[in-house]
């Protein structure tokens, strides 16, 4: 015989779920110090700036 599924409860189940999945995607995007964000910020500027220095004129 196979198992009753109330499907309200199968609903917020999947919604909770998802919530996980997004709270994790923010805390990966946002979860991060000040100063860990300015540190990523200034190495991606120093990139910027060494390979704007190496082009070469047309």
């Amino acid at each position: 015989m196979t198992k009753v599924v109330s499907l309200n409860k199968a609903r917020k189940a999947k919604v909770r779920d998802q919530d996980r999945v997004q709270a994790a995607r923010n805390r990966a995007a946002f979860g991060r110090p000040k100063a860990e964000k300015a540190l990523a910020k200034a190495q991606g500027e120093k990139a910027d700036r060494a390979l704007d220095g190496a082009k070469r004129e047309d």
